[in-house]
């Protein structure tokens, strides 16, 4: 095996694992805090503390990562990750869990930042939607594998914080394995400010930032409230669990064709297509939220369609951007989908206590197709 493979394939099980700790975090405290009769307003409102943090951290980690390169910034978000991880059990507070949670997001973006630049510099275009999609299926299988592990809180409440803690120390570990590698060299207009660099980077890839905007809003949405709707459904509890499953599986399944797909007849094309046909399910499933089973089956489909729009809007950045300005890019596509995120667990708690019953699936819907339509109006192939 080749230093670039063995460096790819320590990359993946790092962010596979920080996708299980997310996948676990959201559900798993939107369950306990529904429980304990937090509101779902502020219950959303937590959730946000792990995209604020990735929120305050985006003006400030482009320079570092430039300076020091990628290895020593993927050490120091695994430590301050699996800290907070492991300090969730000692205190169960709203206000100091919100804290930790902005403590992971700051960890969690320093990692996916470091790991995304990392492979987007070092790949080949015609490979790079191959080896995303890889990225993409590390992360969804690890955040797929998270929600399962919430019903393990009828055991202990503690336990759930404690796996998530150790898996997260195992995989950083393996990072020191690394040389440490920095990004390219800035040229010309790019070689100025930071501010200058944004507005060269949102002037070429603004349309490409939309996509991860959109994964955002649905991993936030789904799995922070999803589960408190449910319940108020009367969903069995473990099975709410399998649900936000089903849509990580689904995304899982299609991430590497739909990132080949992208390859060959272009990002645009597949991105468009995905956020329509997943708009047109989840619009069906809103008719159809009293069953479970036909819930599950939509989210499923749903996740095949839109579960690689983070990687794919990234290698659709890549390809309206010029090198030099990938970490910009990649800091960025951070931003918007903390954006999106942030906003999802707001609006979708507003929206729950607004309506508390009816059409959860709908408002999903009605946001993919806005997306959908914006980027087929302004949308360019190439750079």
């Amino acid at each position: 095996m080749s230093y670039d493979q063995r460096r790819f394939i320590i990359l993946v099980i790092i962010v596979s694992i920080s996708g299980f700790s997310q996948g676990m975090l959201l559900p798993l405290i939107s369950v306990i805090f529904e429980g304990d009769g937090v509101s779902s307003t502020l219950n959303g409102l937590n959730a946000t503390g792990l995209y604020i943090g990735t929120l305050l951290i985006s003006p400030f980690i482009e320079q570092p990562l430039r300076k020091y390169g990628y290895k020593p910034i993927i050490v120091c978000g695994g430590a301050l990750v699996f800290m907070s991880l492991f300090l969730f059990p000692f205190w169960k507070s709203v206000m100091f869990w919100f804290i930790l949670r902005l403590l992971i997001g700051i960890g969690d973006h320093a990692l996916h930042f470091s790991t995304q630049t990392w492979i987007t510099s070092t790949t080949a275009s015609h490979k790079l939607g191959k080896s995303m999609s890889i990225y993409g299926i590390s992360f969804g299988v690890g955040f797929a594998v998270g929600p399962l592990f919430v019903p393990l809180i009828k055991i202990s409440e503690s336990f759930p914080f404690i796996v998530s803690s150790a898996l997260c120390l195992a995989a950083w570990s393996l990072v020191f394995i690394l040389k440490n590698e920095k990004p390219e060299a800035l040229v010309g207009d790019a070689n100025q400010t930071g501010f200058t660099r944004y507005k060269l980077a949102i002037k070429y890839g603004w349309i490409a930032f939309l996509p991860p905007f959109v994964y955002g809003f649905l991993e936030s949405s789904l799995n922070a409230l999803f589960p408190v709707y449910a319940l108020r459904k009367e969903f069995d509890l473990a099975f709410v669990s399998i649900i936000l499953a089903c849509f990580s599986i689904g995304a899982i399944l299609m991430q590497f064709p739909l990132g080949a797909l992208g390859d060959k007849i272009g990002r645009r094309k597949v991105i468009i297509s995905g956020l329509l046909v997943g708009s047109a399910f989840f619009l069906t499933g809103s008719f159809f939220e009293h069953s479970e089973l036909f819930v599950a089956a939509v989210f499923l489909c749903a996740g095949m369609c839109v579960g690689s729009m983070f990687s794919l809007g990234i290698t659709y950045m890549t390809d309206l951007t010029p090198k030099e300005l990938l970490p910009t890019g990649n800091l960025l596509c951070g931003i918007f989908f903390s954006l999106g995120s942030l906003t999802g667990p707001f609006l979708g708690g507003v929206y729950l206590e607004i309506f508390p019953d009816n059409g959860f699936l709908f408002v999903i819907s009605m946001m993919l197709l806005t997306v959908a339509v914006l980027i087929l109006i302004f949308g360019k192939s190439k750079k």
